[in-house]
């Protein structure tokens, strides 16, 4: 199941979101997918960027009898109340008016296609992060107008954006928190309480999915069939 906010470029600018990356919101979208992860255990991990989340949930999930729109209800519904709820956690401006997300579900065939989807994601994440890191430089550092920093930017590849950001600007890419470049990750954990009881909590990630080390590295948190 993935989430996403609906019409979220009016409301980021309304509720004055920093621009290129608001850490506060990235945050709150973390604390809202654990909120739906926490309530429903089928799913074992989640993946976020920018106004979006994607849910997996475990192959062996008999949730509401695999009825894909009560899932998908479910899931969007959860996410904006806990979205909401967590608010005031980190943001001190009330709401000037309620945000709203739509979903879609999707029953991907095989593994591949699983671990596909979510290297599109991440790679989604990097792409459009670095265009929106060099957009802005040239907006609040280099005193373009929107239009003309479109235009500077029309045709460039990564190489030419990440030329832009360091000749000009100072700034390495790769050396921007893993969060705005990679997205976050959540998956369970296992931990010890103080009387030696093993109990499953909630671990955040801001690391690479595309590669074969997370899967494995990861393995006995993750759905096991997925590192087949």
């Amino acid at each position: 199941v993935r989430v996403d906010g609906k019409g979220f470029h009016k409301f980021t600018n309304d509720h004055n979101f920093e621009k290129p990356n608001d850490l506060a919101a990235l945050n709150l979208m973390n604390d809202a997918a654990k909120g739906v992860m926490s309530e429903l255990q089928d799913i074992f991990m989640a993946y976020g960027q920018s106004d979006e989340y994607s849910f997996i949930f475990k192959r062996s999930s008999t949730l509401y009898g695999r009825r894909s729109s009560k899932i998908l209800s479910t899931v969007c519904s959860m996410f904006t109340s806990h979205y909401l709820f967590n608010w005031n956690k980190h943001f001190n401006d009330p709401l000037l008016y309620p945000p709203s997300f739509d979903a879609r579900v999707v029953l991907y065939p095989t593994v591949r296609d699983v671990r596909n989807y979510f290297n599109w994601r991440q790679a989604d994440c990097h792409i459009n992060n670095l265009y929106n890191t060099c957009f802005w430089a040239l907006v609040q550092d280099g005193n373009l107008s929107n239009s003309e920093a479109e235009k500077r930017l029309k045709g460039t590849f990564s190489a030419d954006k990440n030329e832009i950001l360091f000749a000009e600007f100072g700034v390495n890419y790769n050396e921007l928190s893993e969060i705005y470049r990679k997205g976050s990750t959540i998956i369970w954990n296992e931990n010890k309480s103080e009387d030696g009881r093993k109990r499953k909590v909630l671990k955040l990630l801001t690391c690479d999915i595309i590669g074969d080390s997370f899967w494995e590295d990861h393995a006995s948190y993750l759905d096991t069939s997925l590192t087949d």
